[in-house]
């Protein structure tokens, strides 16, 4: 795995894996249910993804919305592409709404709604809650159905 995917806590990060690409929880929830949806390549451009990663993405953005609809019942879905500090091509997954969502004893609240997302006010999670938190989000992917 890339220096990216490690980054993000990879392998206790873990949600769901694809041929070329992973699906980890963000250990730091802007809104919950964040993620990140990492190519699994070293690519440290888009255009360096090929066809076969970029024609992957959409069966990962397909569970990615299905699931997360169903857990936090989001209105809008953000999908950041910023790589300015981690190096690998990845997008960070944002589920957004109004006022707040809890799971596994942990609530966050969309502090940016309804404008751009308040990345700097997440909530850090502990290895305890990204465990359940984890462990939550895998029982509702459709593998796990």
């Amino acid at each position: 795995m890339n220096e990216t995917i490690r980054k993000f806590g990879y392998p206790a990060t873990l949600v769901a894996e694809y041929e070329h690409w992973v699906v980890l929880l963000r250990p730091a929830q802007p809104t919950l249910g964040s993620l990140v949806l990492a190519a699994k390549s070293d690519a440290t451009a888009f255009s360096g993804l090929g066809p076969d990663a970029v024609a992957g993405l959409h069966a990962a953005v397909s569970d990615i919305e299905g699931t997360l609809a169903d857990a936090v019942g989001y209105t809008k879905i953000n999908y950041l592409m910023l790589m300015m500090v981690d190096p690998n091509v990845h997008f960070h997954v944002l589920p957004r709404y109004e006022g707040e969502r809890s799971a596994c004893g942990v609530t966050v609240r969309d502090a940016g709604w309804p404008k751009a997302p308040a990345l700097g006010e997440a909530v850090e999670l502990s290895p305890e809650q990204v465990d359940a938190l984890g462990d939550w989000l895998r029982s509702l992917w459709p593998s796990a159905r």
